[in-house]
């Protein structure tokens, strides 16, 4: 079975390779020269996983796949949320990203947060998505440089290390995206494959 990955990302469809064994091949939005913009303007993540593989699935017919990824803090009432990758403008900026959670968070002693990740899957025409958490804290300034977006101010429940602290391969057993990519590849092995 053939599955598209509504991404040009290389690492995201190596790891979800990865998952998926020989039984499953995933392809990338380069692999069939896809440039069309996707756009992501919903007010939730699963709306934006929806739309995008409801898109992908319209220009291209072949069963697919998207994600969306937020982090919400529950002091902020669920912010940065669908807003994480432009939370401080519409340019993709990590540093002013977490700098802005961090202004936010001054004085604010309930520091509870999770990472989320909606995956979106569209098997001939029929849709089912997949959600994947990780519970934690945002701590009051960066550490580490690994990892990627806020993964420096956000600790995972039960570890002293930021994500951007961990090696990769720490960081992908406990994280969001592996939590709500397990779900999909079970899916697609035990109830459409088999």
């Amino acid at each position: 079975m053939e599955l598209l990955f509504a991404t040009k990302n290389r690492n995201k469809i190596r790891e979800i390779q990865a998952f998926a064994g020989n039984k499953i091949k995933i392809s990338g939005l380069d692999s069939i020269g896809f440039d069309n913009d996707i756009i992501e303007n919903r007010s939730t993540l699963e709306g934006n996983a929806s739309a995008k593989s409801n898109y992908i699935f319209e220009c291209t017919g072949m069963n697919c796949f998207a994600d969306d990824t937020g982090l919400e803090i529950e002091a902020l009432g669920g912010r940065p949320g669908v807003h994480s990758a432009r939370y401080s403008g519409i340019e993709k900026n990590d540093k002013a990203n977490i700098d802005k959670v961090l202004s936010e968070l001054i004085n604010e002693k309930n520091r509870k947060a999770r990472f989320r990740t909606v995956i979106s899957l569209i098997i001939n025409g029929k849709e089912k998505l997949f959600e994947g958490n990780v519970c934690g804290k945002i701590i009051d300034k960066p550490r580490g440089c690994g990892g990627f977006g806020y993964d420096p101010i956000f600790i995972p429940n039960g570890y002293e290390k930021t994500f951007a602290e961990m090696e990769l391969d720490e960081k992908n057993r406990i994280s969001h995206r592996t939590a709500a990519v397990k779900k999909l590849i079970e899916y697609l092995l035990t109830g459409v494959i088999g």
